[in-house]
């Protein structure tokens, strides 16, 4: 019996196309993101094949636009905004304006309204936070005062990108008006005048409460959720915050689900459980993200690449060259060195997920043509897949400059992939992957003893701290080869693998078995089937919490040890 489930078919259809492309796109050493929207296309109208509901993608897609600004505001730092603020907030307003301009110049070209080169232009003006993101971590420079520069730039863009989104609506009047008669526009603008502060008036109300009641009583709900000890309850608690808001928000206040969703992320990020909501909400945040990538890709007319390569042509110049000659211009005008003008510049050489949003939503106020959703569409794909390019260039140049005669200049532009770790110089000293409850013990209890101690962890605050602390830190996944090579597993005594991830943690114990055969490997483990896993791979020990917890509660209440099936440590045998 044949079911008609076009929202099944939406998703599957959706995921399965996203999970191809984007596979594919990682394998060239692209970001994922083009295999996305490459997925849309293919699934969208303008294509042979498959068609996925397109209604059902944009609602879908609504929900991936909320827990992607959740998640910009959960990871929302003042503190990077306020130490990079002298260049971070003059030069990312800047660089907005000067690219806004050329927008609305290529869009005056094309014989467009004034509210469309506005669009347009703001659309081409702010880089993808997951491509800079990713950029920055591949070359590790997000320690360095170009990563928070990069950052802070983008912080600042993100931050203007929500206000356009919440101010566009109140503003299409007026911008409507400019393109039409004189008469017109003067009566409008009044109307919209009043329409602007009403809407500024809500903003401010729903901040002021999100600020003064969201500040108490989200963390309150998170920490009594925590408490309760259940991960599924607080999974959900978090989920139900970052959705609640965002809807709470546009029906209350009349503000945008990205608004809402901000900010619930924003105020959830001063708790001391923000770190944990980022990690158990990050696998949805991530497939619904790709369904919005997919839905965008939907809407885009792969025609256009042929029917108006010129205009394509100019839009993506606009996007690697116009915003990136602004930026250099900028932070050398404000005294920082080539080498960093250059880096900003090369990160900011594309476009991405606000883009799509501000498009999407250009469209549906009538203020955008289809036609310029397009253009920005194509501009995004193609700026992405160019985006690495740039940094190549970068490392191309040092050896130009040093023949030059500009040596120092050289070292400065050289950009530090992740295979140039610098291997630490301890010897005879333990590794501990991960730095959470369990390796923070056993970091302790090994410093006590004199054992030196290096520490591989992924969290930056966390990195921040072991560092004041004087502990040896790799910032780094523990499954990256270059990351446990710069460990020096060859002359270490011992790893202790105490991350929860077991896939992870089974790629650093294999890769670690094979730098140093004869090394002891500690892990843990939550089942028995991870425990099989972690010892195929070469773990000389595995603990399983819970049979050790059981273990010391027998022993206390019986005094007589415990039974063999209560054992939570696991012999692997292993032969040098």
């Amino acid at each position: 019996m044949l079911h008609n489930t076009p929202l099944i078919t939406t998703i599957v259809g959706g995921l399965v196309l996203a999970f191809i492309f984007g596979a594919i796109a990682n394998r060239f050493r692209v970001s994922p993101l083009v295999g996305y929207l490459l997925a849309g296309v293919l699934a969208g109208p303008f294509t042979p094949g498959f068609v996925a509901d397109r209604a059902l993608a944009h609602e879908l897609a609504e929900i991936g636009v909320i827990l992607l600004m959740f998640g910009v505001g959960l990871h929302f730092s003042l503190k990077d905004l306020l130490s990079v603020k002298g260049i971070a907030i003059p030069g990312a307003l800047a660089q907005i304006a000067a690219a806004t301009l050329l927008g609305m110049a290529l869009a005056w070209s094309l014989d467009w309204s004034i509210g469309s080169g506005i669009v347009f232009g703001l659309a081409l003006s702010t880089a993808s936070t997951v491509v800079l993101l990713r950029a920055m971590q591949e070359r590790r420079l997000v320690d360095t005062e170009r990563g928070r520069i990069a950052i802070g730039w983008l912080i600042v863009e993100d931050l203007a990108m929500v206000l356009t989104l919440v101010l566009l609506p109140a503003l299409a009047g007026i911008l409507h008006a400019a393109g039409s008669g004189a008469e017109g526009a003067s009566i409008d603008a009044w109307g919209v005048t009043k329409t602007l502060v009403i809407t500024l008036g809500k903003v401010a109300a729903f901040v002021a409460l999100m600020l003064v009641v969201g500040r108490k009583i989200i963390p309150w709900i998170l920490h009594f959720i925590a408490h309760s000890g259940s991960r599924e309850l607080f999974r959900l608690a978090v989920l139900v915050i970052a959705l609640g808001v965002a809807y709470g928000a546009a029906v209350l206040f009349g503000v945008s689900f990205a608004l809402g969703a901000f900010f619930a992320g924003m105020v959830l990020s001063e708790s001391p459980l923000s770190q944990r909501a980022a990690e158990e909400t990050l696998p949805l945040r991530d497939a619904f993200a790709v369904l919005f990538f997919v839905s965008v890709g939907m809407l885009f007319d792969p025609r256009t690449v042929l029917n108006e390569p010129l205009t394509v042509l100019a839009t993506l110049l606009i996007i690697v060259l116009g915003k990136s000659a602004a930026a250099f211009i900028i932070v050398r005008a404000f005294g920082h060195p080539t080498s960093t003008a250059l880096t900003i510049s090369a990160s900011l050489a594309q476009i991405g997920e606000f883009s799509f949003i501000l498009a999407t939503l250009g469209v549906s106020l009538e203020l955008l043509p289809a036609r310029g959703r397009d253009l920005i569409l194509a501009g995004a794909l193609l700026s992405i897949v160019a985006n690495p390019l740039f940094f190549m260039a970068l490392d191309r140049l040092k050896p130009w400059l040093e023949k030059l005669g500009y040596p120092d200049l050289a070292d400065k532009l050289e950009v530090k992939n992740e295979e140039d770790i610098p291997p630490t110089t301890l010897r005879d000293h333990a590794v501990v992957i991960g730095f959470g409850q369990v390796g923070s013990l056993l970091g302790k209890r090994l410093q006590q003893a004199g054992v030196p101690v290096l520490v591989i962890e992924t969290a930056e605050d966390i990195v921040a701290k072991l560092r004041e602390q004087d502990y040896a830190v790799i910032k780094g996944n523990a499954a990256s080869a270059s990351v446990i090579a710069a460990a020096n597993l060859p002359a270490a005594r011992w790893l202790f693998v105490a991350i929860s991830n077991a896939f992870e943690a089974g790629q650093a114990v294999q890769q670690a078995r094979k730098l140093n055969p004869s090394l002891e490997i500690i892990a843990r483990a939550y089942s028995d089937a991870e425990i099989d896993y972690l010892r195929q791979h070469g773990a000389n020990l595995i603990i399983m919490g819970e049979r050790e917890i059981a273990r010391g509660m027998i022993e206390h209440a019986l005094g007589n040890g415990a039974s063999d099936d209560m054992k939570g440590a696991v012999i692997a045998p292993h032969t040098a």
